[in-house]
């Protein structure tokens, strides 16, 4: 019975070919052997942390963001959940490094719980309507097409002043897609 793969460094091969990149000129750049280079496409061999440093670093990229293009998980799903915050309808979504949510309101409805919020970067997205948005110092009135980002620490309320309908998502600061 196969071992199922931990890890499938096909994704190297990809790398590669974006970068324009022989598996000769790789093998050059990073100080890999060409056949494991090759073997690792293959994901016919392990390597040592110190083999996926170096090729990592031909690419620009940190050992971690790697081995996380290698995980064999290529996708996440998940289920949304539907709930009531202030006058807001929300449907969300959680994923490790991110939340996305979607919103509906009626005008005068009010929002505002930044206590809730996680050491986030928030985006906040007007698909449909007018809202007024409030930052310390700062006050918005975003309409359709309109968007702000901002930490979502700071303290912030947001009003409906017609029928809405936003997008927010919260991104975790010092992680990537």
């Amino acid at each position: 019975m196969n071992k199922p793969l931990i890890c499938n460094f096909s994704i190297l091969r990809e790398l590669r070919k974006q970068h324009d990149l022989s598996i000769a000129q790789l093998s050059e750049r990073s100080g890999v052997a060409a056949s494991v280079i090759s073997k690792l496409e293959r994901n016919c061999h392990t390597a040592e942390m110190e083999t996926l440093f170096r090729l990592a670093r031909v690419f620009g990229i940190t050992l971690s963001d790697f081995i996380s293009l290698a995980e064999n998980r290529t996708s996440h799903r998940v289920n949304s959940e539907r709930y009531a915050s202030g006058d807001f309808i929300f449907d969300r979504v959680d994923y490790g490094n991110m939340r996305a949510m979607h919103a509906v309101a009626h005008a005068g409805a009010k929002l505002s719980a930044p206590s809730l919020h996680r050491d986030d970067y928030e985006l906040f997205w007007v698909l449909k309507g007018q809202v007024r948005f409030t930052l310390p110092g700062e006050v918005y009135e975003l309409s359709a097409g309109e968007s702000i980002q901002f930490d979502a620490l700071l303290p912030h309320t947001c009003e409906a002043l017609t029928d809405c309908e936003i997008i927010i998502t919260h991104l975790k600061k010092g992680k990537r897609f």
